[in-house]
């Protein structure tokens, strides 16, 4: 692999990966206490602690520092 940039062939695949963990929903939170009052909110906490990761390869070239794909 050349990079783009620089042309150099000293390029190495990286993968970076982003992981999301939901919190306290309010609109849950906020049905929760219409229909059920005080204790209703505690609707909110219901899905919380779920997590969702994305990884995405690039490379990396070693000469000059530059990311991209293909």
């Amino acid at each position: 692999m050349r990079c783009p940039h620089c042309g150099s062939e000293q390029c190495q695949v990286v993968a970076d990966t982003q992981v999301e963990t939901k919190g306290y929903g309010a609109g849950k939170g906020c049905c929760g206490f219409i229909i059920f009052g005080w204790v209703g909110l505690l609707c909110g906490l219901c899905g919380s602690g779920k997590t969702k990761s994305s990884t995405q390869h690039y490379w990396v070239c070693h000469n000059c520092g530059n990311k991209f794909r293909l």
